[in-house]
C-alpha cells in the first residue's frame, strides 16, 4: 500500500532503533522489544505521505519527526499497556508483562522524552513542538476520559467520539498537518491533509472497536472481548443499549457495569452485541468518515500520493487486525 514513500519507511527502521539506544543496557533492551515487535507504522507512514505532497519534500529533513511520532504513539501504548494489565500486544509479551509496570512506565517515560529531544536539536519551527505537546496533552485527556468513563452507562453517543477522537483522531491529524508543513504545502492544502487525518482517524478507531467482536484473540494479537471486560463502552455497546428488548438491555448493561464479570460473562455480553445491529451500525458510521476524509484531500496533491491515500482509507475500513 505504502509502496511511494517505501525507501523511506525502510529508511524509518534503523533510525528507530538508533532514537531508543540508551546508555543503560535495560533500555535499549526494552526499546528494541518494542521496536522489534513491529506495528503498522501507520503515524509516520501518514507523515511522510502527507510531506511528500509538499513542493518541498527533503526525507533528512523529515525523518526526526516521523520517528518522534511513532516514538511518542509507542510510549503511549506502553502506558496504556500498564493501565489495562495487558499481557500481550501484536501477539507478544508486553513491557510490563516482561519486566514489570515500574520499569514499564519508566522506559515509556524515556521514550516519550527522547521523542522531544529528537525533534528539539533538529530546530524545527516552534509550532511543530506545540503541535506535538498538544499531540500528548490529547492522548493523556483521552486515556483520563476513557478511564474515568468505565463501567459506566453512556447517555449517548457525543461522549465516545469526543474520546476517540482525543485518542486516535487528534493524533492522525497531527500527523498529515506536520507533513504537510514540513512538505512545503500550502496552508489550505495543509488544513485538507488535516481533516484527512482526523476523518481516518475517528474511522480507525471506531473499526479498531469493532475487531473487539469481530476477531479472534490470536488474529489480533490481544484478547478478544477486551474492551468488554475493562468497562470501555464503545460504539457497537452504545447501539446495541438503544436497540436491544428491555431484557436483553437492563442484562446488557448489568454486564457493562460489573468490573469483576467472569469471562462467560464477558462472552455473553459479546453474543449479546452481535445479536443487535451494533456492528453494521459501527461500520456505517466509520464508512462516512472515510468517504468525508477522501472528499478533503487537496485537488493539488501528486496523482500516487492521493492513490496511497485512498488505499489507506480503503485499508482502515475493512482491515481485520
Amino acid at each position: 500500500m505504502f509502496d511511494v514513500i517505501q525507501e523511506d519507511l525502510a529508511a524509518l527502521e534503523p533510525a528507530l532503533e538508533e532514537a531508543i539506544v540508551s546508555e543503560t543496557p535495560l533500555i535499549t533492551d526494552v526499546g528494541m522489544h518494542l521496536v522489534s515487535s513491529g506495528g503498522k507504522r501507520l503515524r509516520p507512514a501518514l507523515f511522510l505521505l502527507a510531506a511528500h505532497g509538499g513542493a518541498s519534500f527533503d526525507r533528512a529533513r523529515a525523518m526526526p519527526v516521523a520517528v518522534a511520532l511513532e516514538l511518542i504513539h509507542t510510549a503511549s501504548l506502553v502506558h496504556d499497556d500498564v493501565i489495562d494489565e495487558a499481557d500481550t500486544r501484536r501477539g507478544a509479551e508486553t513491557t510490563n508483562a516482561k519486566w514489570g509496570n515500574q520499569i514499564a512506565i519508566l522506559s515509556g517515560d524515556y521514550i516519550f522524552a527522547r521523542a522531544f529531544k529528537l525533534v528539539a536539536e533538529e530546530g524545527y519551527d516552534s509550532s511543530v513542538y506545540v503541535k506535538l505537546a498538544h499531540l500528548v496533552c490529547t492522548l493523556s485527556e483521552g486515556e483520563i476520559l476513557q478511564d474515568h468513563t468505565a463501567y459506566q452507562i453512556p447517555t449517548g453517543e457525543d461522549a465516545y467520539y469526543e474520546r476517540i477522537r482525543k485518542k486516535t483522531a487528534d493524533f492522525l491529524e497531527i500527523c498529515c498537518e506536520l507533513g504537510g508543513f514540513i512538505g512545503g504545502m500550502s496552508p489550505a492544502d495543509t488544513a485538507q491533509m488535516a481533516e484527512y487525518g482526523r476523518d481516518i482517524g475517528m474511522a480507525f478507531q471506531i473499526t479498531d472497536d469493532l475487531l473487539d467482536f469481530r476477531r479472534s484473540s490470536e488474529d489480533i494479537g490481544k484478547p478478544a472481548g477486551h474492551d468488554l471486560a475493562q468497562g470501555y463502552v464503545t460504539l457497537p455497546v452504545i447501539r446495541a443499549l438503544s436497540v436491544l428488548g428491555a431484557g436483553e438491555r437492563e442484562e446488557l448493561a448489568a454486564l457493562i457495569t460489573n468490573p469483576k464479570k467472569p469471562v462467560e460473562e464477558v462472552a455473553r455480553a459479546l453474543a449479546l452485541v452481535r445479536a443487535s445491529d451494533g456492528l453494521d451500525y459501527a461500520q456505517e458510521q466509520a464508512d462516512a468518515y472515510l468517504v468525508r476524509a477522501k472528499a478533503a484531500l487537496p485537488a493539488s496533491l501528486d496523482p500516487r500520493i492521493r492513490e496511497t491515500c485512498l488505499m489507506a482509507a480503503d485499508f482502515i475500513g475493512r482491515r481485520e487486525f
